[in-house]
């Protein structure tokens, strides 16, 4: 008889970003010998960009729900929630572990109406602020309250993402554990060995200071302040060029507001691309413009191949990039600030050079995967033992 652990985890779906990573690491890096992981996802949709390659990379096979979308959709969440009931009586999982909102909500509900032990919820981020209007806001909230009271853990990636859940009123503070995310940083931390590749594709001389930034485009994210902070650096006299990596909803009327501030040609859009290690390899600084972060995979990545990062100071970035020693933090939606911010780097690159090398350190020893799956770990044989 098999005597292994079965874990069932559940995500909305595999789109570019931290989540999916974070969901294939802890499927395919917990011990074979002691546990069965099993992967359930539902489908991207167009321009989100599609992770599954990573999963089969790492030889893990996910279930796909296809009526698991993001959005509410009461006959498709109804369906998802039978066939969750379905597949969970089939493999009878000892641990159901959610990730993302949709399946957080369908997956917990379907994990207690199939009877398994334990039930437990990673947030990667929230949406309790800067995506909906207040009444919808009200009842997401409301909704992860009563969900809460159903699951026998919560988690996040950071402390300041742990304050901010409870303070919604979610769920006592100590009532969620803090896991940080766990990547593969190897390939980054070897970036300079691809120093000028991006350059030369794109036509840019090693002399021009070049400032990107890198992940989804959609409205959280914030491009526009990435914009108009881009045009007040150039008003300022600076011959900077701006690269945006990435795709998503708001391309086309970024690309259109780009041209409209006069920008023409000094940025540069790309899509979404798979070689972010020659990206960052490349850049003079890293941007992060959000208004509302988990912990942007982005910044640990740039971190992590000695890329100078200047980002807002929101939700979990805090945690992950201290003011004036790992990097520079911004108000919210300020592009005045923005733009002086990136020049102050931009002139002294021997501090900012300093901050990179003493981020580099730190990502490296914080968000490994190796240290995401001892934590994993250690957390389950806990909550298993309290069953």
């Amino acid at each position: 008889m098999d005597e292994r652990v079965r874990v069932l985890r559940l995500i909305a779906r595999l789109n570019i970003g931290g989540p999916a990573i974070h969901v294939v690491a802890l499927t395919a890096g917990l011990d074979p010998a002691r546990y069965d992981s099993r992967l359930v996802t539902g489908v991207p949709a167009p321009q989100e960009g599609d992770m599954t390659y990573l999963a089969e990379a790492a030889g893990v096979q996910p279930t796909v729900v296809p009526e698991m979308g993001r959005d509410v959709a009461a006959f498709d969440d109804a369906i998802s929630l039978v066939k969750l009931c379905r597949l969970m009586r089939d493999f009878r999982p000892h641990i159901v572990h959610t990730h993302t909102a949709k399946a957080g909500a369908v997956g917990r509900i379907a994990a207690r109406l199939a009877g398994v032990p334990v039930v437990v919820h990673t947030y990667h981020g929230h949406v309790f602020s800067g995506y909906f209007s207040p009444l919808k806001t009200r009842l997401t909230i409301w909704a992860e309250r009563a969900l809460a009271k159903i699951s026998d853990r919560l988690i996040t990636v950071s402390e300041r993402l742990r304050d901010e859940i409870a303070g919604f009123g979610v769920a006592a503070r100590d009532c969620i554990e803090v896991i940080p995310l766990g990547l593969n940083l190897e390939p980054f931390a070897q970036s300079a060995a691809l120093r000028g590749g991006f350059r030369s594709a794109h036509g840019l001389e090693p002399e021009v200071k070049l400032i990107g930034s890198v992940g989804r485009l959609v409205p959280i994210k914030n491009h526009q302040l990435f914009l108009r902070a881009a045009r007040a650096l150039r008003q300022s006299g600076r011959a900077a060029k701006f690269v945006i990596v990435g795709d998503g909803e708001l391309r086309a009327g970024l690309e259109a507001e780009a041209r409209a501030l006069g920008l023409n040609g000094h940025v540069i859009f790309t899509g979404w691309r798979k070689d972010l290690s020659a990206v960052y390899a490349d850049l003079d600084l890293l941007v992060n413009t959000s208004r509302n972060e988990g912990t942007p995979v982005a910044v640990i990545e740039a971190m992590a191949a000695g890329t100078p990062v200047v980002a807002t100071r929101v939700g979990g970035v805090p945690d992950l990039v201290t003011d004036g020693v790992t990097g520079t933090l911004v108000p919210s939606d300020d592009a005045g600030a923005l733009a002086r911010a990136l020049a102050e780097r931009l002139d002294r690159a021997d501090d900012s050079r300093r901050m990179a090398a003493a981020a580099r350190a730190q990502v490296q020893r914080r968000y490994s995967t190796q240290e995401l799956i001892r934590n994993m770990d250690a957390l389950y044989l806990r909550l298993l033992a309290e069953k």
